[in-house]
């Protein structure tokens, strides 16, 4: 059995989302002076996490904000940010660079609706979905791997071993959206902690992937249809994955929060910057 927590981030703010254009995977736009801002406030609210693994897509917008949140981490030793081309904000194709305004008036000329509607050139939620599902696999894998390459003595001597998810995290006293843990569930030792970096519209469908493929479902206090909705600017998931076997592959996620954004508070930054 492998035991791991994954925290998803998405970027800081560009010019494109303060504007209301998309920018999916053409328009390669790094971060604006709020962006950084946004991507130092979940640095610090991160700072104190143990993470063995960091991704990030490979879009700039994404490689600055985790590169900013690991240089404000205190605990964790230099570790090299694996970038990938999964974790890309979905493909809007000829809509890229338009306003969103524009993306609903083809959609609706279309008879069709957003977010459903694929704009010529563009990805499907199916095609994005098997990213997301393709990633996730990945990681279980990974887990498993790492878990099958150490025997316990050398688990105890790199020390991932005595990380348990009571002090893995800040969410869990601070946040209205925060999930309790299980108490008798806290102080289980995890394989691993990793940290994810992504876009909006992609990690929507990540969690739908969740929803709807592996049978999670939110907590009573949690409402379905505003957690589906996309992130905020840096907001933050935060999940407890446990994998009983590689095959069948039937995970059972714990869902502690769903695009926190409460480390913005002190900023004056409009969180409502939804556009992907």
């Amino acid at each position: 059995m492998a035991r791991f927590a994954l925290t998803i981030v998405r970027h800081g703010e560009t010019r494109y989302n303060k504007e209301k254009l998309l920018q999916g995977q053409g328009i390669d736009e790094p971060l604006s002076e709020m962006g950084v801002k946004q991507a130092e406030a979940a640095g610090r609210f991160l700072s104190n996490v143990m993470f063995t693994h960091v991704f990030s897509s490979d879009l700039i917008r994404a490689k600055q904000t985790a590169c900013i949140i690991m240089k404000n981490n205190q605990l964790c030793e230099p570790i090299a940010i694996k970038y990938d081309c999964r974790l890309r904000e979905r493909k809007y194709g000829n809509a890229e660079g338009r306003p969103l305004s524009e993306l609903k008036a083809m959609a609706k000329q279309s008879g069709q609706q957003c977010p459903s509607y694929t704009p010529p050139g563009g990805e499907t939620l199916e095609q994005v979905r098997a990213r997301a599902k393709d990633f996730f696999k990945y990681l279980c894998q990974l887990v498993f791997e790492e878990l099958r390459s150490k025997d316990q003595s050398e688990l105890g001597a790199t020390g991932i071993s005595k990380i348990s998810s009571s002090d893995l995290f800040p969410f869990v006293n601070h946040s209205s959206n925060a999930i309790p843990h299980n108490t008798n569930d806290n102080h289980v030792p995890l394989d691993a902690n990793i940290l994810l970096v992504s876009h909006g519209a992609y990690m929507r469908n990540w969690i739908k992937y969740f929803v709807e493929d592996l049978q999670f479902t939110f907590p009573p206090n949690l409402k379905m249809s505003r957690e589906l909705s996309v992130s905020p600017n840096t907001g933050i998931s935060h999940f407890i994955v446990n994998v009983e076997s590689e095959e069948p592959f039937k995970p059972k996620i714990h869902c502690v929060c769903i695009n926190r954004h409460d480390h913005l508070a002190d900023m004056n930054a409009d969180t409502s910057h939804y556009v992907v």
